[in-house]
């Protein structure tokens, strides 16, 4: 059997002769697409654990929980070992540097950013907002930054959804003088704003958002044999909102673009991302943000980065995202409707001719584990489309075991960085302490007590008679001071009662007994 595995080139498969990879061009992107059942998954593994073996970190997202298995030993079955002896090599099972990740934090490490690093144009895409809506979390990014940029360099106050709440509910109590300065902020805009907020944190996209916030050089990582660590995201759960789903992987992909230095064409990328379900990246996306998508695609090359979209039919993805796409693997595609068949010649169109090869007929007849497929060679031309068998993975086809991915987890070089949430001092603590500082600003002073004033007996009996102190009326009277009222009231009448029929001699009798009786103990 041949030595089919070099240090510069990845084995894909098989057509009439070897098919390779070349690291040095695999920075220029690829595609890999095919309907459902027809061996996507498998050819990322393949992908993922060729460029792991030349020390070059992957990211992958895991749609399903099959691609979890390239952290496992591969099992010697006999149509691995026969597909294996049709591409020319003798099959040897192996298992890679696996670092699993969730952004619900359950199946791997928990993967967060701040809202302030998310930015308003992927959030608002997030939150699915309007063109208003937008214009009012511009408005708040613009007044955080204005506002709390002394006080955090990066995050300039808005950490979690919470102090993006707090700041919204501040602009609209203080709309006026807020829009004076931003522009306007109505109240029931906000209102909006904040009821998709809600609907994002019942998804659970809150977890995402907070610190301690992900390090892209993490991803970067190899083991002690060289060999690069294939990151993977668990993406079962995250699929349920595809929205969540699609600007994470945007936001991702921006992350490295801004954070990685240039560094031109090296022999090997520094890192291959790879986007599964790549047609919910652009579904309904807004025109601005296609546009930062198709920059950060064209220029991220530059950056040692080498992205590789996985979906099931080439027109999920833009043609000018598409024609940066110079590596590609094309598995089967089914032609039972018009949308499909025009799919069929797109995809044949797409390929560099072979004469001896009826491209579009070819991609409707591929079986399980063939496609046809055209890799950059030399000074980076595609090569001619032929129809290869793909190579069967070393590692386990099919998931890992629960109690497998804890074991992975638990030796996992980032094991306990990012596993406990970190609150900041933020925009949420900082309003809350200008909001009570104000409240106490507005409150008045109590007034001080009269001198002399003590609250016995002469405020008891001004109490009954209709006077007394202030402080008197607001504390609890002792059980004796009750006694003292109930005894005056009654003399009091009794005054009364004498004033009206009575001379002013019986009037001051019945005084003199007043005074005996409130000396009675």
């Amino acid at each position: 059997m041949a030595d089919v595995f070099q240090d510069d080139k990845i084995f894909v498969g098989k057509s009439t002769k070897p098919q390779y990879l070349t690291l040095r061009l695999a920075n220029r992107h690829g595609l890999v697409t095919g309907a459902t059942g027809t061996g996507k998954t498998v050819t990322l593994q393949v992908l993922a654990e060729g460029f792991s073996r030349a020390g070059v970190p992957v990211f992958a997202s895991d749609v399903k929980g099959d691609l979890s298995g390239v952290a496992a030993a591969g099992e010697k079955k006999d149509f691995l070992v026969k597909r294996a002896t049709d591409v020319g090599f003798k099959y040897e099972i192996d298992e890679f540097p696996v670092v699993f990740w969730d952004l619900f934090g359950e199946q791997g490490h928990p993967i967060r950013t701040t809202v302030f690093e998310m930015g308003p144009l992927l959030l608002s895409r997030m939150l699915d907002l309007n063109d208003v809506q937008e214009g009012v979390i511009n408005i708040a990014f613009r007044f955080a930054d204005d506002e709390f940029g002394s006080a955090d360099a990066e995050n300039k106050g808005l950490v979690d959804l919470k102090d993006l709440r707090e700041l919204l509910t501040y602009l609209s109590a203080n709309s006026r003088e807020i829009g004076a300065k931003y522009g306007n902020v109505s109240a029931s805009t906000v209102g909006s704003v904040q009821r998709q907020l809600l609907v994002l944190e019942n998804q659970g996209g809150a977890k995402f958002f907070g610190e301690p916030a992900l390090s892209i050089r993490d991803f970067m990582r190899t083991d002690r044999d060289g060999r690069g660590n294939i990151n993977i995201l668990s993406s079962d759960k995250l699929m349920e909102n595809p929205q969540l789903y699609a600007t994470f992987l945007l936001w991702l992909l921006s992350e490295l673009f801004e954070e990685l230095p240039e560094v031109g064409d090296l022999d090997k990328p520094k890192l291959v991302f790879f986007f599964d379900e790549a047609h919910l990246l652009f579904n309904d996306a807004p025109k601005a943000l296609l546009e930062k998508v198709e920059q950060v695609v064209r220029l991220i090359r530059s950056k040692g980065v080498g992205i590789y979209f996985v979906t099931q039919n080439p027109l999920d993805v833009p043609e000018k995202v598409l024609s940066q796409l110079g590596n590609r693997i094309q598995h089967a595609l089914r032609a039972f409707t018009p949308r499909d068949q025009k799919a069929v010649r797109a995809a044949a169109e797409t390929f560099r001719p072979n004469p001896k090869l009826d491209t579009t007929k070819v991609i409707t007849e591929l079986g399980k584990g063939e496609a046809l497929v055209s890799f950059l060679e030399g000074n980076g031309t595609p090569s001619m489309v032929e129809r290869a068998l793909i190579c069967p993975p070393a590692a386990r086809i099919g998931p890992v075991s629960p109690a497998e991915r804890k074991a992975v987890i638990a030796k996992s070089p980032v094991r306990g960085k990012y596993d406990e949430v970190v609150d900041p001092e933020s925009a949420y603590e900082i309003l809350q302490k200008r909001i009570h500082q104000a409240t106490e600003e507005k409150e008045p002073a109590p007034e001080p007590s009269a001198p002399g004033s003590g609250g016995g007996w002469g405020d008891v009996l001004g109490g009954v008679l209709g006077g007394g102190s202030s402080r008197g009326k607001s504390r609890r009277m002792s059980t004796s001071e009750v006694v003292v009222k109930q005894v005056a009231r009654s003399v009091a009448s009794q005054v009364g009662r004498n004033l009206a029929g009575r001379s002013c001699a019986a009037f001051w009798a019945a005084s003199a007994a007043v005074g005996r009786r409130i000396a009675v103990p």
